[in-house]
C-alpha cells in the first residue's frame, strides 16, 4: 500500500521476487474485482503477469531474480534516457539464493537510482546488539537526520578542508554503525541503507519510500513484517500458508483436506531407506514440506540439509557428498530443478557420482501455472551422460524405483513423480516398460499418471471396435525401447502421450531409436505440451487444453486409424503425425 501512495506502477517499474505476496497489488491496480478467479482456468494469474495489467512488470515465479531484473531496467531507463523509478521487492528467504547476491553486488556498484526493498519476515540479517541498536535505528529513520546528512555531505564538499573532516567523520560513524547495526554489509556493496523499519507502518513507510525516491542512488530499505500479520491461522502457521489451496477463512482449514500423494509416499519410503542405510541423507531447497520430507528432517535431522533457496548448491553439495561416501536424495520441483541443471553436468555427470534426484511436480502442476509446470526436465535430463531416470505411475512403484534408485544404481539417477495422488492404475510393473492391455491396432505409449488416460481411451475404443495396446514406460532414460518395438511390429502405428515439451520428448527418440533400428512405422503421433508455455487453470482442464485428456486422445486414434499412413491435422497443440 505505501508503494502505491507513493509511485505510480503503471510507469515505474515494481519487480516482485516471486509473485505470492502481489495479491494487494493486483487489488490496488484494478483487478480486486476479480479476485475470484485467482489460479483459475482463464482468470487471473497467481503471479505478476505483463499480459495482465501494465501495472505488472515482470513474471516472478521462482525466487532470487528481482534485484538482477530491476538493475537491468535501471540500465535500461539509463542508456534510453527515459524518466521512471524501479524497485524490486525481495523476501529474506528469496535472500537465501545466490543470484541475489550477484544482483545485489550489480546494482550497488552500478550507481543506477533503483530501490531493493527487503521484506524480513523471518530471518534477521545480522543480529541487532540490544536496546542501544534499536535506538540507532530509530534515529537514522527520522527525516530530520535523513536531511541532515544530505546537507552535511554537501557542505563537507565546498567548506575549506571539508573532504578531510567528512572521511574521518565517516569512518568513526562507520565503526560504530558496524558494530550495533545490520546495515555494514549492504553499505559495503554500494547501498545506501535505510532501516530496519517496522512493514507494518504505513504512514512511516511511505515517507521513508519519498525519501528513498529522491536519493537517486541505489538504496536498500529494509523492513521487518509478521509473516500472515492480522490473521491468526496464518500467523500462527506461516509455512502453511506460504502458498495454499482454497480453506476456510473462520478456520483457516483447506476446504478439501489433502490426503496421500507421491510426495508423502516418497517421505515415508525415504525414511524407511534412511533406517536401513546410515549413508542415506536427504537435502532440500527450503522445501521439506512441499517435497514430503518433514518426517525425515524429525527423525534423522543428523542426516537432513536445508540449503534455502539455492538449488545450484543443493547439487554440488551432494555431488561432494557422493563423492565421499554418502548417499545423498536431493529432493526438488522439477520446475527448480532447472537452476542445478549446469552443476549436474559439470560437478555429477562426469565423474558419474551416485546423486539421486527426487524430481516433484512434474508435469502439469495446476494453478500455479507457466513458472510451475514441470515440462522441461524429460529432455534437459536426458542429455546429461550416465543419467538414469525413472517415472513411476502409482504409489507402489514410486516405492520400488526410489528403493532401486538409492541401492541399486550407480551413477546419477532421478525419479521424477507428478503433484497430488494416484489415478485408477495402482500396480506396480517393475522397473521396465510393461504392456497393461494387448492390442492389435495401435500401440498407446505413455508413462507417469498419463497411462490412467491411455487406459480410459483404450477402453472407450475396444467398444468402438479398435483395439488399441497400451505400454507404459518405467525407464525413460536410458529408453526402454524394446517392448515398444515388438507391439508397434505388430500394429503398425505408435502414439505417445506426455506431459512434457515438445522439443526433446520422448516420442520424438523413440521415433528415432525405431527407425535406426528399421521397425516399420505407418505412422507416429506425438501427444505433449507442445512448444509453449501451458497457462495455469485445474489439471483436468490442462490436460484437455493440451489434448492429453482421454477423449481427444480417442479422437486423435480414430483420426489415424481413418486416414491410414496419410499425414492428419493436429488436433491440439503438441500433437503432432508423421
Amino acid at each position: 500500500m505505501a508503494i502505491h501512495r507513493v509511485f505510480d506502477t503503471s510507469r515505474d517499474r515494481l519487480v516482485f521476487d516471486v509473485g505470492h505476496q502481489c495479491y494487494i497489488h493486483k487489488m490496488l491496480t484494478g483487478r480486486g474485482g476479480r479476485m475470484d478467479t485467482l489460479r483459475t482456468f482463464g482468470g487471473l494469474a497467481g503471479f505478476p503477469k505483463p499480459a495482465e495489467s501494465v501495472h505488472d512488470a515482470f513474471i516472478a515465479g521462482h525466487a532470487s531474480d528481482s534485484v538482477s531484473v530491476a538493475v537491468g531496467m535501471a540500465r535500461a531507463r539509463t542508456r534510453l534516457g527515459e524518466d521512471y523509478h524501479v524497485l524490486a521487492l525481495i523476501g529474506d528467504g528469496a535472500l537465501t539464493g545466490g543470484l541475489a547476491y550477484e544482483g545485489l553486488s550489480d546494482a550497488g556498484g552500478s550507481g543506477e537510482p533503483l530501490i531493493v526493498i527487503l521484506n524480513d519476515n523471518g530471518m534477521s540479517i545480522t543480529k541487532n546488539v540490544g536496546g542501544v541498536a534499536e535506538l540507532l535505528a530509530r534515529q537514522r529513520l527520522k527525516p530530520q537526520y535523513l536531511h541532515f546528512k544530505q546537507g552535511y555531505r554537501k557542505a563537507m564538499k565546498v567548506l575549506p578542508g571539508g573532504r578531510h573532516i567528512y572521511r574521518v567523520t565517516h569512518k568513526l560513524k562507520s565503526g560504530i554503525k558496524g558494530t550495533l547495526l545490520p546495515c555494514s554489509f549492504f553499505e559495503d556493496m554500494g547501498f545506501t541503507y535505510l532501516g530496519p523499519v517496522d512493514g507494518h507502518d504505513v504512514k512511516r513507510l511511505t515517507k521513508l519510500l519519498r525519501y528513498a525516491r529522491d536519493l537517486s542512488c541505489p538504496v536498500l530499505l529494509h523492513i521487518r513484517t509478521v509473516k500472515g500479520k492480522g490473521y491468526a491461522p496464518a500467523e500462527r502457521n506461516p509455512d502453511k500458508f506460504h502458498g495454499v489451496s482454497r480453506f476456510c477463512v473462520e478456520t483457516g482449514a483447506p476446504v478439501r483436506p489433502s490426503g496421500t500423494d507421491f510426495s508423502k509416499v516418497f517421505g515415508e519410503t525415504m525414511c524407511e531407506l534412511a533406517g536401513e542405510d546410515p549413508r542415506v541423507c536427504a537435502i532440500t531447497a527450503a522445501m521439506a514440506p512441499g517435497t514430503g520430507l518433514s518426517g525425515f528432517f524429525e527423525t534423522s535431522p543428523e542426516r537432513s540439509f536445508d540449503v534455502g533457496i539455492a538449488e545450484g548448491h543443493a547439487v554440488s553439495l551432494a555431488a561432494g557428498m557422493a563423492k565421499q561416501g554418502m548417499t545423498p536424495v536431493f529432493a526438488v520441483y522439477s520446475t527448480f530443478l532447472q537452476r542445478g541443471y549446469d552443476m549436474l553436468l559439470h560437478d555429477v555427470g562426469i565423474q558419474g557420482l551416485h546423486v539421486v534426484l527426487g524430481v516433484d511436480r512434474a508435469g502439469l502442476v495446476g494453478a500455479d501455472g507457466e513458472t510451475h509446470h514441470g515440462a522441461f526436465d524429460v529432455a534437459f535430463l536426458n542429455t546429461v551422460p550416465g543419467m538414469t531416470v525413472y517415472s513411476p505411475a502409482s504409489f507402489a512403484e514410486l516405492r520400488t524405483m526410489l528403493r532401486h534408485a538409492v541401492s541399486g544404481c550407480t551413477g546419477p539417477v532421478a525419479v521424477r513423480y507428478p503433484r497430488g495422488g494416484e489415478g485408477d492404475y495402482k500396480d506396480d510393473a517393475g522397473l521396465t516398460a510393461a504392456v497393461l492391455r494387448p492390442g492389435r491396432d495401435i500401440t498407446l505409449v505413455g508413462y507417469g499418471l498419463l497411462i490412467n488416460q491411455l487406459l480410459k481411451a483404450a477402453q472407450v475404443l475396444e467398444a468402438r471396435g479398435i483395439s488399441a495396446e497400451v505400454v507404459k514406460l518405467g525407464r525413460l532414460t536410458p529408453l526402454d525401447w524394446g517392448e515398444v518395438a515388438r507391439s508397434v511390429q505388430k500394429t503398425g502405428h505408435l502414439l505417445v502421450a506426455e506431459e512434457c515439451a515438445a522439443s526433446g520428448c520422448v516420442g520424438e527418440r523413440l521415433g528415432a531409436r525405431l527407425l535406426t533400428a528399421g521397425v516399420a512405422l505407418k505412422s507416429l503421433t506425438l501427444c505433449n505440451l507442445g512448444e509453449r508455455y501451458v497457462p495455469h487453470g485445474s489439471a483436468e482442464e490442462l490436460l484437455a487444453l493440451c489434448g492429453l485428456d482421454a477423449g481427444h486422445l480417442i479422437k486423435r486414434v480414430e483420426e489415424v486409424l481413418r486416414h491410414g499412413e496419410k499425414a492428419a491435422g493436429c488436433a491440439a497443440d503438441g500433437a503432432g503425425i508423421f
